[in-house]
C-alpha cells in the first residue's frame, strides 16, 4: 500500500501535537451517527458543530465509506498502511515539498555573513519557521517511489537534491548547497490516527552548516495535528517547542508555537528567545508563522533593552489569489521545469505521470497512473528479493550513526557527493538547443 510521509494531508509539516487541551473541541456525537468524532472550528465557536461538519471536500457517501474503512486504524501509526484516493492529492510529491524550505534561503546567506552568533540563530530559526506557511495546505502530496528523486537549480545559486531512500519505513533524504551553506535532512515520521484527526511526530534530523566558519546548527521541530480529516474543514496546527542549537558553541533558540484556543486565539503565534551557552536570554523573538517574525535585544530578564526596537527579520512572500491548491509562487516554480537542470534525472518527481495528470486536471488518469506506479514498485521489490538483492540508494549512504529524537531513534543517511560528480560529468558547453527535451523523458526511478 502507499505510504504517508511528512507533509500534506496526513503529514504535511515537520510537526504535530500530543496535547491539545486548550483548543475548542465540539463533539459530533449523535450529530451524524458517528460517536466519538470531533469537529473543530479553527475560528472558534460553540454552536457551529453541525455547520462545520458539513464543510470540506468529502461528499456524504464518500465520508461514510471512508469512515467505515478507517475505523480499524484508530490509535495506529498510519504512515505505511493507508491508500488514499487521488482526489485529495496535490500535483506535487513529498520530495518537492522538502524543497519548499528553500524559498527564503536568503536568510541562511545572511546568517553566514553575520558575525553576531545570536543573530545567526535569529536568521536560521526564522528560515525554519518560514516553511509553516506553505505547509498549512491540506492537500496531500504524492508518496515518492523508492529511488525517486527531485532536483532543483536556478534559485539563489542553490543545488538541491532529494531522494526516497527507504520504502518501509518511508524515509527521504535531501542535500542543498550554495556558496554560504549546506543543508542536510533525513526525514521520517510517526503518526497516530485518532479518527477525525492525525497527530504527526517528526522523527527526522535537519542540520545547517554555515560555510564561513563551519558552524553547525541542529533543529528539533514541534509536533503537528491535522484536524477534521473526514468531517469539517481540514486545517493544521502546531504547538510546542522548536529548538535550534548551535552544536559548535552551545547557543540556542527556543521558540514556542502557541495552540489554537477559543475563537482562534493564539493560532499561528510563535514566541521565544535566543540564549547563550549559559542559557541567558540575549534576543527575544515574536511573530506569527503565517505572517512574519520579529526580534529585539533583551536583558537577562528577557525584557527589551532600552533604546532598542522590534525589527522584522522575515515575512511571508506575496501569494497568488484563489490558487486551486493554495500554492505559493515558489511552489509553482519548483513544480515547473524552470528549476530543473537541462539534463534531468529520469527519476525526478516532475516526470511522474500521475502527478502530471493531476496537474492537468485529469483525475481518472492520475488515479490509474498512481496505481500503475505502485504496482511496478511492488513488482520491482518482489524481483529484487527473489534475486537476493538489497536496495541501495544512489545519492545518499546509510551511515552507522543512529541519533536519538524526542519520538524515537533515527538512522542517518549522508549525502555521498556522487551527484556532484554526475553533474560535473555533464558537458557544460551544451547549448540550450542541444539539451534533451526533459519534459518528454519517461519517469523511471528504477
Amino acid at each position: 500500500m502507499a505510504q504517508e510521509q511528512n507533509g500534506g494531508f496526513f503529514a504535511s509539516i515537520f510537526s504535530t501535537l500530543s496535547n491539545f487541551s486548550n483548543a475548542m473541541h465540539e463533539s459530533v456525537t449523535g450529530l451524524l451517527g458517528y460517536e466519538g468524532l470531533e469537529v473543530i472550528n479553527p475560528d472558534g465557536g460553540t454552536d457551529d458543530a453541525e455547520e462545520e461538519a458539513h464543510k470540506g471536500r468529502w461528499k456524504q457517501e464518500d465520508r461514510d465509506s471512508y469512515w467505515k474503512m478507517m475505523q480499524k486504524y484508530i490509535g495506529s501509526d498510519v504512515t505505511s498502511m493507508v491508500t488514499l484516493p487521488v482526489l485529495i492529492f496535490e500535483p506535487m510529491t513529498m520530495l518537492q515539498r522538502m524543497a519548499e524550505l528553500m524559498e527564503h534561503s536568503y536568510l541562511l546567506d545572511l546568517a553566514d555573513k553575520c558575525e553576531d552568533p545570536y543573530m545567526r540563530l535569529v536568521y536560521v530559526s526564522s528560515w525554519f519557521i518560514s516553511i509553516y506557511y506553505p505547509y498549512q495546505r491540506v492537500w496531500k502530496p504524492f508518496n515518492p517511489i523508492l529511488g525517486e528523486t527531485y532536483e532543483m537549480v536556478n534559485h539563489d545559486g542553490i543545488t538541491f537534491l532529494a531522494e526516497q531512500v527507504s520504502h518501509h519505513p518511508p524515509m527521504g533524504a535531501a542535500h542543498a548547497e550554495n556558496d554560504h551553506f549546506t543543508y542536510d535532512v533525513t526525514s521520517k515520521l510517526k503518526t497516530k490516527f485518532l479518527g477525525n484527526s492525525v497527530d504527526v511526530y517528526p522523527v527526522g534530523r535537519s542540520r545547517v552548516t554555515l560555510k564561513s566558519d563551519g558552524v553547525v546548527l541542529d533543529l528539533v521541530p514541534p509536533p503537528t495535528k491535522i484536524h477534521n480529516l473526514i468531517f469539517g474543514r481540514t486545517w493544521i496546527d502546531s504547538l510546542g517547542e522548536m529548538m535550534l542549537t548551535n552544536l559548535t558553541t552551545g547557543d540556542k533558540a527556543v521558540l514556542c508555537f502557541q495552540p489554537c484556543g477559543w475563537f482562534g486565539a493564539g493560532r499561528f503565534e510563535v514566541d521565544g528567545y535566543v540564549y547563550n551557552a549559559a542559557e541567558e536570554p540575549k534576543i527575544l523573538m515574536t511573530g506569527k508563522w503565517n505572517e512574519a517574525m520579529n526580534y529585539q535585544p533583551c536583558d537577562l530578564e528577557g525584557n527589551p533593552l532600552p533604546g532598542t526596537e522590534l525589527k522584522q527579520v522575515w515575512k511571508v512572500a506575496d501569494v497568488p489569489k484563489n490558487d486551486k491548491f493554495q500554492y505559493t509562487y515558489f511552489a509553482h516554480k519548483i513544480n515547473s521545469f524552470d528549476t530543473a537542470p537541462r539534463r534531468l534525472l529520469a527519476s525526478d518527481s516532475r516526470l511522474r505521470p500521475d502527478r502530471s495528470a493531476l496537474e492537468k486536471g485529469d483525475l481518472p488518469k492520475a488515479g490509474f497512473e498512481k496505481s500503475s506506479l505502485e504496482e511496478r514498485q511492488r513488482a520491482e521489490k518482489k524481483n529484487r528479493e527473489a534475486n537476493g538483492h538489497q536496495y541501495t540508494p544512489r545519492w545518499f549512504d546509510l551511515s552507522d550513526e543512529v541519533t536519538p529524537t524526542p519520538w524515537g531513534d533515527l538512522e542517518i543517511y549522508n549525502y555521498n557527493g556522487k551527484y556532484d560528480q554526475h553533474r560535473t560529468a555533464m558537458d557544460p558547453s551544451d547549448s540550450v538547443e542541444d539539451a534533451v527535451d526533459i519534459s518528454s523523458t519517461e519517469f523511471n526511478p528504477w
